[in-house]
């Protein structure tokens, strides 16, 4: 029975928006899979690992109603090896998915739609609100790269969604380093926060891919909804008590400087070159018009740049993991950044100047 008859990247497309969350093998094989629906002459394509799902609108052109599911990660792999353009149909008899496509020709397993696992989503919306997907974007690169993996602190696996008032809040720390972005909203929304898992947030980074359309976002009873771009993606939340960033963040730092990122940025690639390849420890080096940077290692290596900076303060030398400099630096495209050093024992705070929306704090480290 033929089902769909489509163009290749018609059908690859909403695929890709989908098996990012499905792993190759797994105790149950089903949620290897995705599934495959047909209504109306309307698909849809939905994957789940049961804490995350994910699904999307598939190529109009459906042959009435179907539902079947079949290995994610092998479709999508014939999909990809088929030249761009190519017309492919879908045929399926009760226990094989036919793909054929000119003279190329694919039968692969199925397993029954009605066997297929699905999440259970919450009626009841705490929260929703709205904001362009370039903005959302933008604050989600400015944070998840300070998210933890697989930290045995499970709550710091993730990323902190705090909704209040007309303000949205992102937070990611592991422990060493903490980021924090905000934006205004169009809402006026109660207090609320969920912790999103790592796997969500790198998955709906790659959807947000329509600048100026909106992103849409609610707050379930332990989950939260993402809809955009005719894909939605539902999510459960990491149970547990995000750490008190605002206890972190260090008000009374009193050497400050603003310098260019760029140059900073660039001065660390260099020396990271010769930086211990276990520890990525670097010195920086603080005084009067100047910031040094050195990094060296075990086989007495040395590498040293030097930055001229307005700064009249104290001087200062702190060490810190070079990558963790790095991080920010690369994450944040604005041309300054401002740095407020403490002593070497307390907390860098790294801010853009004349915005109050980013701050990033990282912990010094021994060297």
């Amino acid at each position: 029975m033929l089902i769909l008859q489509a163009e290749r990247d018609s059908l690859l497309k909403p695929l890709q928006a989908v098996t990012g969350i499905v792993e190759r093998r797994h105790t149950l094989p089903i949620l290897s899979n995705v599934l495959i629906e047909g209504k109306g002459g309307q698909t849809k394509l939905l994957a789940t690992d049961l804490e995350i799902q994910i699904d999307t609108a598939g190529p109009e052109g459906g042959a009435g109603d179907f539902r079947i599911t079949t290995n994610a990660k092998k479709f999508q792999d014939i999909l990809r090896a088929l030249p761009a353009g190519a017309l492919v149909s879908l045929d399926w008899d009760d226990s094989r998915l036919t793909l054929k496509a000119g003279k190329s020709r694919f039968a692969l397993q199925t397993l029954p739609a009605a066997d297929f696992p699905m999440m259970n989503v919450g009626e009841d919306i705490s929260a929703t609100f709205s904001l362009e997907q370039e903005r959302f974007k933008t604050m989600l690169s400015q944070v998840q790269y300070s998210m933890a993996v697989q930290d045995i602190r499970y709550y710091l696996n993730g990323l902190l969604m705090q909704v209040e008032g007309s303000q949205l809040r992102l937070v990611a720390t592991d422990g060493h380093r903490l980021a924090y972005a905000a934006c205004a909203i169009d809402a006026d929304l109660p207090h609320a926060e969920v912790i999103l898992p790592r796997k969500t947030v790198l998955e709906l980074f790659k959807l947000l891919n329509n600048p100026d359309d909106p992103i849409q976002i609610e707050l379930l009873d332990k989950q939260v909804r993402f809809q955009c771009n005719g894909t939605t993606i539902v999510s459960k939340v990491i149970d547990g008590k995000f750490p008190d960033f605002n206890r972190v963040i260090p008000l009374d730092n009193d050497k400050i400087f603003v310098l260019s990122r760029a140059e900073l940025l660039g001065a660390l690639e260099r020396v990271s070159i010769l930086a211990n390849e276990k520890f990525r420890g670097a010195r920086l080096f603080l005084q009067p018009g100047l910031l040094s940077v050195v990094c060296s290692n075990n086989e007495q290596e040395e590498a040293r740049e030097e930055i001229e900076i307005a700064y009249q303060g104290g001087e200062l030398e702190v060490g810190f993991n070079i990558g963790y400099l790095m991080d920010v630096l690369r994450n944040i495209h604005s041309d300054d950044m401002q740095l407020a050093f403490g002593d070497a024992n307390r907390s860098t705070l790294f801010t853009v100047p004349n915005n109050p929306n980013f701050k990033y704090i990282v912990m010094p480290m021994r060297i």
